[in-house]
């Protein structure tokens, strides 16, 4: 889609409220974003709103798993509050959130994309939305609630709806709200055609805590031993590894998944697979997994980590390319200056960091998310905010900028004074929930709180056990320290916060009981038990 060639909203738009673009990927983990300095990969785009705004170095989430985040995005309310707290309960799209208070306010408000919760969403003038996970060829899309196919890749297909309905689609009358969701980085992790060969020239080291199940796990509890998230053991050859025969000779799954491209997609695919794939099996086909050395396990389990990876960052190109296109519009068309812009993700993810890959825990690589914002009327470029913000805070924070009364019910705090640099006054703890277990990655169920150096998680319902972090000496969580006597004091004083702060959000061991029955209550019909 062409761009405008001049700024054409410049003057009129300095005098109204402002517009929102929020851009939110699916599982796009802090680590893969340049600006956080890890060096994995390059995002020059998403990197642009950190460079003409502000990054934050601890967004957090509050339950870390697709549904439920984003329904604690558009309410502004705790899981347990807005009913979505895992990925079978229903969302309840009649209760508030905020693009409703922003339309029923004189804003255009769309959505694109992906939101991952049933039922036709609420609050919007146009929709345009993936159902369920959606596919990353040829996707199906239902707009305003009618299912169309649409050929082509679904991150630049969403990125140019998203374009269209700028250009095209809303009322220049009035201020916008975009909420322009991404598919990717989420699993399965199939890549653009464009880039089914970036990174091919490269090997990737793991992270040092990649091996951390030869350990059992030590330092931890239960919870990390008994998860299903190993690169190395969970993933599957056709699902996550792109193999259409295994190396001990089975077929996999992979063939059906590939009967979504189209002729010359496949052919791009192949070419760009099929020689590494071949590689790959001549050296290790037919192996017997029970008589492998631990060297030759750690060979496959890197080649697997590799794989993974490398897919895993195609995908966020795709994505960055996207921002850059959004970014550009907004510029020519002189909607910069009054356009609010956040990149964010609806959680963090593991890249390999104890071994694992996808998210769940209150450790850090998915308790924390990216989150990068710029609004050059109030944010000074360059600015770095370390504050504990959640999730929770964005629906508050986008009715304060437009100037619309903050609901009482809605439970975060506008952060707009932080991000300005007008106040530094800000919540010492955040508070986390996690109940989606007995379930697929068998993550088991917990809650928590977390200060700027310390973290307290609970596992419970079938075993009852805590840990304590302190993240200025292991911010890698390698080692609980509940048990040691020199951290009686922080104990303590962790437990009268976790009560405090579980207390100041409406949350108790009855709320645990409810939805651990009404998920039971589901999970046995599913499972015939």
């Amino acid at each position: 889609m062409a761009i405008g060639c001049k700024p054409t909203e410049t003057e009129e738009q300095s005098e109204k409220r402002p517009n929102i673009v929020f851009i939110m990927a699916d599982d796009h983990a802090y680590q893969a974003i340049s600006a956080y300095g890890e060096g994995l990969n390059e995002t020059p785009n998403i990197d642009r709103i950190a460079k003409d705004g502000a990054i934050f170095t601890r967004a957090t989430v509050t339950n870390s798993i697709c549904a439920p985040s984003r329904a604690v995005l558009l309410t502004g309310k705790h899981s347990f509050m807005n009913g979505k707290v895992d990925n079978i309960q229903p969302f309840d799209w009649e209760q508030d959130n905020f693009p409703k208070l922003m339309q029923a306010n004189g804003y255009a408000t769309a959505l694109i994309g992906k939101i991952h919760l049933d039922g036709q969403p609420q609050g919007f003038d146009y929709s345009m939305v993936l159902p369920g996970q959606g596919n990353y060829y040829n996707p199906d899309f239902l707009i305003n609630g009618e299912k169309k196919r649409i050929e082509g890749y679904v991150t630049d297909i969403t990125t140019d709806l998203a374009l269209d309905w700028l250009e095209n689609g809303r009322d220049k009358e009035k201020p916008f709200v975009l909420l322009y969701h991404q598919k990717a980085p989420h699993r399965n992790w199939k890549p653009a055609p464009e880039y089914l060969t970036l990174y091919d020239d490269k090997e990737f080291t793991p992270p040092a805590n990649f091996f951390d199940e030869e350990t059992n796990y030590q330092g931890r509890g239960t919870a990390a031993r008994e998860q299903e998230m190993e690169i190395d053991e969970i993933m599957r050859w056709g699902l996550d590894l792109m193999l259409e025969v295994d190396p001990y000779g089975d077929s996999t799954n992979l063939k059906g998944q590939l009967q979504r491209l189209n002729p010359e997609q496949l052919e791009a695919w192949r070419a760009a697979f099929d020689p590494k794939n071949a590689a790959f099996l001549k050296a290790y086909g037919q192996l017997d997994e029970k008589t492998l050395s631990l060297e030759k396990k750690r060979e496959i389990a890197i080649w697997k980590y590799n794989r993974y990876i490398k897919n895993y960052l195609r995908t966020i190109k795709s994505v960055d390319d996207g921002v850059g296109e959004v970014l550009d519009y907004l510029e020519a068309n002189g909607l910069a200056e009054n356009t609010i812009v956040v990149y964010t993700s609806d959680q963090g993810f593991y890249l390999g960091e104890h071994g694992w890959f996808d998210k769940r825990f209150m450790y850090e690589e998915s308790f924390r998310t990216p989150l990068l914002m710029k609004f050059p009327k109030e944010i000074k470029p360059g600015t770095s905010i370390k504050s504990l913000v959640q999730n929770l805070d964005f629906a508050p924070t986008f009715l304060d900028y437009a100037g619309i009364n903050i609901p009482q019910e809605m439970q975060g705090e506008s952060f707009r004074k932080l991000v300005s640099g007008e106040s530094d006054v800000w919540r010492d703890a955040v508070y986390y929930t996690y109940y989606e277990y007995p379930a697929e990655h068998s993550v088991k169920r917990h809650n928590g709180v977390a200060t700027d150096r310390y973290k307290l998680i609970h596992f419970y319902y079938d075993i009852d056990e805590w840990e304590l972090y302190d993240l200025e000496k292991d911010p890698r969580e390698m080692n609980s320290v509940y048990d040691d006597p020199a951290y009686a004091d922080v104990r303590e004083m962790m437990h009268k916060k976790f009560d405090e702060v579980r207390a100041k959000y409406g949350d108790s061991d009855a709320n645990d009981k409810r939805f651990l029955d009404e998920y039971m209550e589901v999970y046995n019909r599913r499972n015939n038990k």
